[in-house]
């Protein structure tokens, strides 16, 4: 059969994954746009979302929804130590030194999560049963659906903080006006503080989202972290809707691939695309400047 024929399956796959690149892409750009610095342990907060979750469940007899907010919850204490005790530290230190101590922190939480936890991949029930929807000779998965509804969710809650709210604003302004930030009596670091929360809630409910879709361990939010990164730098720095533009299209262009290149090969089209956007349009397709030399 001509690969023409999978297309319609495989872009329904892609727009899965492109809304779960697109919740990780949010994570980083939340970040970004608080303090203009690069979280890699973004994807570590997938993965235990979707890891703590299975305990409270299997090791803790919690219910299902309670364990997932209890989930949530845990990973967004983590966000708040991995400022208070990583990044805080480093607040006069340059983003570069920023950048790897947030990646030393993936590292620890990952091997933390496999000593803790173990090793085996583990999984969660779908929310609306396993029976797919058929739309059109495509076969849905029901928690596909809840995938999508919630990156929508997210990024409506994320704009109405930002417009709507005084600590939205005030995390904004820390980043773009520094100097009128401090005038207006904000306090930066504060800010920021908050926004690793935030950036943690997103990425432990993007893992308690997928992993009734895919098996994720210990392991699984490296490869989840660098392809929301992609995703961000796709979309454009700075922008809410170019991480989720970012996202899609990075899901949609990898699970196209696999009609026409070996399966092993998937994981590499992201890369490329890296490669591509850094040399033609390294501001991303919305064209939104990336961070300057302004440090919170």
């Amino acid at each position: 059969m001509t690969p023409w024929v999978y297309i319609p399956q495989l872009l329904a796959t892609g727009i899965t994954m492109g809304a779960i690149y697109a919740l990780v892409a949010l994570g980083f750009v939340t970040i970004v746009r608080a303090s203009q610095i690069l979280n890699f342990a973004q994807g570590e907060f997938v993965m235990l979302g979707g890891v703590l979750t299975f305990f409270f469940i299997t090791g803790a007899g919690f219910s299902y929804p309670v364990a997932a907010l209890v989930a949530v919850i845990s990973v967004v204490i983590i966000g708040f130590l991995l400022h208070l005790l990583v990044v805080y530290p480093l607040r006069k230190a340059s983003a570069l030194i920023v950048l790897m101590a947030t990646l030393g922190a993936s590292i620890v939480l990952s091997n933390t999560s496999a000593l803790l936890f173990g090793t085996l991949p583990k999984t969660l029930p779908s929310f609306s049963g396993e029976q797919p929807l058929e739309i059109g000779g495509v076969l849905i998965a029901p928690q596909s659906l809840w995938v999508l509804g919630a990156t929508f969710f997210l990024l409506l809650v994320l704009h109405l903080l930002a417009r709507r709210t005084l600590l939205g604003k005030a995390m904004e302004a820390s980043s773009t006006d520094p100097l009128g930030a401090d005038l207006a009596g904000i306090s930066r670091n504060l800010m920021v503080f908050f926004a690793f929360g935030v950036s943690a809630g997103m990425g432990s409910i993007a893992g308690v989202l997928v992993t009734p879709l895919f098996y994720t361990s210990y392991s699984a939010g490296t490869l989840l972290g660098l392809k929301g990164f992609i995703a961000a730098v796709l979309g454009g720095w700075g922008k809410n809707s170019g991480a989720i533009l970012g996202g899609f299209a990075l899901g949609i262009v990898e699970s196209l691939s696999v009609a026409f290149i070996p399966a092993g090969y998937k994981d590499g089209v992201a890369f490329v695309i890296l490669l591509l956007i850094l040399y033609f349009r390294p501001k991303g397709i919305l064209g939104s400047p990336f961070i300057d030399s302004r440090r919170w």
